[in-house]
């Protein structure tokens, strides 16, 4: 999800790849995670391990539709989106040509599903039901990170190196506009409560705030202590805004109401993707590292439960907010091959 040159994250070359795998190994439930140097165990024991398709070349963001159980995930190596099914837990289908399939979104209530295909600086749209492609739009270069407004109706793309937002008609995949934010850019969210959409702005270590109605920013909130912010997540409830640094490995809480930094915590090298569990108040930060660090969040606060080296490669995280599992594609799993790794949370 960084494009800067000689970073280790920097993806493979894209190729198609062999037909699906389609078998899944159960793993002992009560199996607990290495814990991490402080001693404290990753709070998570094993439900699954999942087989996966193709090769061992990276995975990026997925995305879930909780009520059918469809887990969408993007194998950037081989420019195609994995599609699983998480109550069965079997591969779907794969879905290819995607060039780099980088960024994936499912809106369940659309039943669509938004892929940004970094390879060609455009947006994909696809159809949840068949997986064919039903709309395209151009992008800023190098789209990743993508989030929904949907009052408006609209997706936004995070153009990393382009420093950009392109803001697209989730029906009609026309280019409603384009926010220009100067500088490289990390991941993007919508807040709800607000009504305004935030990204962080990873070269100038701040978060931007932009009202989505006139396409305009608002306000930049600096992050002290932030050395290059990428991965971010909201509670918009209790308004906070989880502001991950990959630069010096250090998770920011950031207060909505006053715009402060309510907190900072260590976490793994090179945090990369967010995801929080609203209903358990609960935070998943993943790293390139392969340590995932997990974090409650009581009164605007959080409190760290544990981390631990869950996988190699295990940078990429989705939290089902039925279940409370939470969903690991890694390029390497038991067997030699990739896997996702499906981990519940230990009482």
């Amino acid at each position: 999800m960084d494009t800067r040159t000689g970073d280790p994250r920097s993806p493979r070359p894209a190729r198609l790849l062999p037909a699906l795998v389609m078998a899944s190994t159960l793993i002992g439930a009560c199996t607990s995670e290495p814990s991490s140097p402080d001693g404290s165990p990753l709070p998570l024991h094993s439900v699954a391990e999942i087989a996966l398709p193709g090769d061992n070349s990276r995975f990026d963001y997925e995305s879930l539709d909780p009520e059918r159980g469809l887990l969408f995930i993007a194998h950037l190596g081989a420019s195609e989106i994995i599609e699983v099914d998480v109550h069965t837990r079997q591969v779907v289908r794969t879905i290819p040509n995607l060039s780099q399939a980088h960024g994936v979104l499912v809106v369940p209530e659309l039943r669509r599903v938004y892929v940004t295909a970094t390879g060609d600086n455009r947006l994909v749209i696809l159809d949840e039901d068949t997986a064919a492609v039903i709309g395209q739009a151009p992008t800023g270069d190098y789209p990743d990170g993508i989030a929904y407004d949907p009052k408006r109706g609209v997706v936004w793309t995070t153009n990393e190196s382009g420093g950009s937002e392109t803001v697209i008609d989730a029906a009609t995949a026309q280019v409603r506009g384009t926010v220009d934010l100067g500088d490289d850019v990390g991941n993007v969210a919508y807040d709800p409560v607000a009504d305004q959409i935030l990204v962080a702005v990873q070269s100038r270590d701040d978060l931007a705030a932009i009202d989505p109605g006139t396409l305009t920013v608002t306000r930049r909130i600096p992050l002290p202590g932030c050395r290059h912010d990428h991965g971010l997540a909201l509670d918009p409830q209790a308004r906070l805004a989880f502001v991950a640094c990959d630069d010096n490995a250090t998770l920011l809480t950031v207060d909505l109401t006053n715009w402060q930094t309510a907190g900072t915590v260590g976490v793994g090298t090179r945090p990369d993707v967010l995801a929080y569990d609203q209903g358990a108040q609960r935070l998943y930060v993943a790293a390139e590292s392969g340590t995932v660090s997990v974090f409650d969040q009581q009164g605007g606060h959080l409190t760290a439960v544990g981390s631990g080296h869950l996988a190699d490669g295990a940078h990429v995280v989705a939290v089902d907010q039925n279940t409370h599992h939470t969903y690991y594609p890694v390029p390497t799993g038991a067997d030699g091959h990739p896997a996702l790794l499906e981990r519940a949370p230990i009482p």
